[in-house]
């Protein structure tokens, strides 16, 4: 399947040109995002009839893993509200750049953190204490309220958004299951950039902002970090940045050679299996383990979770790649042939959020009309029973989901390996047995 450029269409290229659509799913987004807030703080303590708790952990978590990763890839930064107060603040603005910006630190993030390693530490702080972040909605009111304050002081400290660049924890994994989506960011012509004085995309100008992302344009070539927020789009002079339609997985073609974004594959393949154990499974001493935190269970059960993610899942992959004939140094090998694995993360968290979705999503009618739990009935649906919705294509979507992501990640593996001039074959039948756990796991 050949590239097609979305922006031809006058359409979509005036409609990403312009700020007033985005500034209006903006403003939507963040007054929803203040409500589940407030809804976590002040509501219900029942969390399946608090609206933080249904519509984070259940509306927005279906929406993000089943539609807008593996179709949009970073669509959701494109209209995050968590950086919109703190860049506003850093621009001393809210639309076009003002002819004198607010002084700030506005300081350069010191290298030693430009990467993802703060953002996949972040993620495992929230997943460690998921259990309870999924059920008790003060507990979601104030992690939310932190990541939006969080975002403020990195903004007024910081250049550009380091809060969504370097801290964020949905943003890491974001990040790497984008490279599987068939939407793209990317230049035209690399030899215009060359040429063009000033780098506008990336510095700013009068017509928008520098990149709030620290990425130029020119040199990019994986939607890793690219936060699709269209600046870029605006700033350039020459018309010289398009949105593509693309194959899905393109940018595996390329294996990454970063230890950083090879621990988050591992890291999110190990939640989504820890995830249906502790959360589907049977064992009840499990669930025990990670619902009560601080107890000795507990600190046993975070043990087991690390040790999982950080020794067992690449201890067994680093076994299996360890004999392949091969010149490339074992830590090069490592971080590329682990990109194989990102294809098979994101069907486990498919085949996962499919169950968990479909099971509380009868939640959501009642949480609709009574978001606070006080009484309130507004659209009618408030004593909505719950019910587990179709159950019936339930398994059969699932292994569906992760036969695809076997299939996929073996496909991604070949290329990797070829890549690497390496055999494939110690980390195709890795995602076998992986995905063969997930499901019996589910199933």
């Amino acid at each position: 399947m050949a590239k097609i450029e979305l922006t031809r269409i006058p359409f979509i290229k005036n409609a990403l040109k312009s700020r007033y659509p985005q500034l209006a799913v903006f403003i939507v987004m963040l007054i929803g995002y203040i409500f589940a807030i407030l809804a976590g703080l002040i509501g219900t303590p029942v969390g399946s009839h608090n609206f933080s708790i249904v519509f984070v952990w259940i509306a927005w978590w279906a929406i993000l893993i089943l539609v807008a990763v593996p179709f949009f890839g970073r669509g959701w930064c494109a209209v995050c509200p968590i950086p919109l107060p703190g860049e506003w603040l850093q621009h001393g603005a809210v639309l076009s750049p003002p002819d004198k910006r607010p002084k700030w630190l506005n300081l350069r993030v010191p290298k030693m953190f430009r990467n993802i390693w703060l953002q996949n530490i972040s993620y495992l702080l929230l997943a460690l204490f998921s259990s309870v972040l999924l059920t008790t909605p003060n507990i979601t009111g104030i992690v939310l309220a932190a990541m939006l304050f969080a975002a403020i002081g990195l903004s007024t400290v910081f250049e550009r958004r380091a809060f969504c660049r370097y801290l964020c924890p949905v943003g890491g994994f974001i990040g790497l299951y984008s490279q599987t989506a068939p939407i793209e960011l990317r230049i035209k012509d690399k030899q215009v950039c060359v040429t063009c004085e000033g780098k506008p995309c990336y510095n700013g100008s009068s017509a928008g902002y520098g990149c709030p992302w620290d990425v130029f344009p020119g040199g990019l070539t994986k939607n890793t970090y690219c936060g699709l927020c269209m600046e870029c789009i605006r700033t350039c002079p020459h018309d010289n940045i398009a949105v593509n339609l693309r194959p899905f997985s393109a940018d595996l073609a390329k294996p990454s050679t970063r230890m950083d974004e090879a621990f988050k594959a591992f890291i999110m393949l190990g939640s989504a299996i820890v995830y249906a154990g502790v959360l589907l499974g049977p064992w009840g001493m499990f669930k025990d383990a990670a619902y009560n935190v601080g107890s000795s269970a507990w600190f046993i059960y975070a043990i087991v979770f690390l040790a999982i993610i950080f020794v067992v899942l690449p201890g067994l992959f680093t076994l299996g790649i360890l004999n392949t004939k091969n010149t490339l140094p074992l830590k090069q090998r490592f971080a590329s042939l682990s990109t194989a694995l990102i294809p098979l993360g994101l069907m486990f968290w498919v085949a996962f959020s499919l169950s968990f979705v479909l099971t509380n999503a009868s939640y959501i009618l009642a949480a609709l009309s009574d978001p606070l739990g006080l009484g309130w009935n507004l659209f009618g649906t408030a004593n909505a029973a719950w019910q587990p919705m179709l159950t019936s294509i339930l398994a059969p979507a699932q292994t569906l989901a992760l036969v695809v992501g076997l299939v996929w990640s073996a496909r991604t593996a070949q290329k990797s390996a070829n890549e690497a001039g390496t055999s494939s074959m110690p980390v195709v039948i890795y995602c076998f047995v992986a995905t063969s756990l997930m499901l019996w796991l589910l199933l």
